[in-house]
């Protein structure tokens, strides 16, 4: 961002063609309307006030008789949002300021007219970003006649504008270098079809909508032939209910799908995913179909059923993931009735052969017996292995009448009793099971004997 300042005055003095900007004051040379136009928030906004030197404008002075002295030059990514613009302004000072422009986020105002967003986009040669979100544009449609003026857009937000599809269309038949689209939180419970395709996408992101049926998904491979990613999470797709041939012919370059939060029920529907030929990402949690199972199961069986899936549910697959998964695909079903085994089993059957299933090994602490001896009285006592040493004391409290703090306690190992001799338990927090004790170990109780040191013992 470029401010042009003239050296040999003291103040900032910026033109835009009907405002007077000086020292950070707008000075209207006629009575400020009502409606808020592009042109009055960019002078607004990007007044020097509000960005003082540092702070991301660089001052430079113009050089001699530079056609730009005493001219604002804007970053090249302008954000006016939630300014309240509902008009253009004059076109030719949106020519002046906005040659440079790249992106333009124009979302959370009041456009409803077509015809002012085209004054504006036409006089931004360079825009490749138009980010109209949040305008309300669902009663307005864009007139064929003035759609050309998008033509060099590369990435088009319209999210929860409920735009027409019919406007959508318009928009994609005149931007034939558009390959990013954003249709979320639109409303829309169908597809429209359009008579002429948009070959140039690649990513369609349609979230948050009232999809249902995969009839409407259909039409949008038809629509966008090319697309290389769909995000269709938060939509109510209940099933996938098209043939392999169907599907490869479909979505042939998709390598990105998004079900997040869909309906999908069945495990079919997951098997046809993989007749895209080129998918390799899949998103699909929040689905019905995975509700019954834990996060381990969940992970596990969706990948063993995408065998071209590297990215699931936004991680990486390992080689050493997938065969774990395939292997636990494996041992979950092979019990199952012949019947309802799926396809996939038997091609996994077919790469590693039957298994055996994983011995349970219970990990969980156990308790042991063993004879706790305090003198000439032998006890038998059970003891929990998960507790402490601290723990034990407190049990043998009751059992032997003494105080937790006046014992000392050792572990006799009967089988190396021997070779070891006791073991004394010091460490009030250490657990019982790191001993090893087993049962019929012994437990020695020793009352602490207190020394007593008086001067006529010297």
């Amino acid at each position: 961002m470029t401010l042009v300042y003239e050296p040999r005055k003291s103040h900032y003095l910026l033109s835009i063609k009907g405002y007077l900007l000086r020292a950070g004051t707008m000075e209207s040379s006629s009575d400020e309307e009502e409606a808020r136009t592009f042109v009055q928030v960019l002078g607004e906004k990007y007044n020097p006030e509000n960005f003082p030197y540092g702070q991301g404008v660089v001052v430079l002075s113009s050089p001699p008789g530079s056609p730009i002295k005493d001219r604002l030059f804007l970053p090249s990514a302008l954000v006016l949002n939630h300014c309240g613009i509902t008009k253009a302004g004059d076109r030719t000072d949106i020519a002046a300021f906005c040659a440079h422009v790249l992106e333009l986020d124009l979302s959370h105002n009041q456009f409803n007219d077509w015809g002012e967003i085209c004054t504006i986009v036409s006089n931004v040669p360079h825009l490749d970003f138009l980010n109209l979100s949040m305008n309300p544009l669902s009663s307005v449609k864009l007139d064929p006649s003035m759609a050309d003026v998008f033509s060099g857009l590369r990435r088009l937000v319209l999210i929860n504008t409920h735009i027409s599809w019919d406007s959508v269309h318009t928009l994609t038949q005149n931007t034939p270098e558009l390959e990013e689209l954003f249709l979320c939180l639109n409303d829309y419970s169908t597809v429209s079809e359009s008579q002429k395709s948009c070959p140039s996408l690649r990513l369609l992101q349609i979230t948050e909508n009232q999809l249902q049926h995969w009839a409407e998904v259909r039409k949008l491979g038809s629509i966008y032939p090319s697309l290389s990613t769909l995000v269709l999470a938060n939509n109510s797709v209940e099933s996938v209910d098209d043939s392999q041939e169907t599907l490869q012919l479909l979505f042939p370059n998709l390598r990105s799908i998004n079900l997040n939060n869909s309906g999908l029920s069945k495990w079919e529907d997951i098997e046809k995913l993989n007749f895209f030929p080129k998918l390799e990402d899949v998103k699909a949690k929040g689905i019905p179909l995975l509700q019954p199972y834990t996060t381990h199961e969940r992970r596990s069986l969706l990948l063993a059923q995408l065998p071209s899936v590297v990215v699931l549910n936004g991680g990486a697959v390992s080689h050493g993931e997938r065969e774990d998964a395939e292997r636990f695909f494996i041992r979950y079903y092979q019990d199952c009735p012949e019947q309802e085994l799926p396809q996939r089993y038997h091609i996994l059957v077919s790469k590693y052969g039957h298994l055996a299933p994983l011995a349970e090994v219970d990990l969980s602490p156990r308790s042991t017996m063993v004879d706790v001896r305090c003198g000439e009285k032998v006890e038998p006592v059970s003891l929990r292995l998960e507790q402490t040493v601290a723990d034990l004391k407190k049990q043998l409290k009751a059992l032997l009448q003494l105080p937790t703090n006046g014992i000392r306690l050792f572990y006799i190992d009967r089988e190396m009793c021997s070779v070891l001799g006791p073991e004394e338990l010091k460490c009030g927090s250490r657990a019982l099971h790191s001993y090893g004790i087993r049962d019929g170990d012994e437990i020695l109780v020793v009352p602490k004997v207190k020394s007593r040191c008086s001067s006529s013992d010297i």
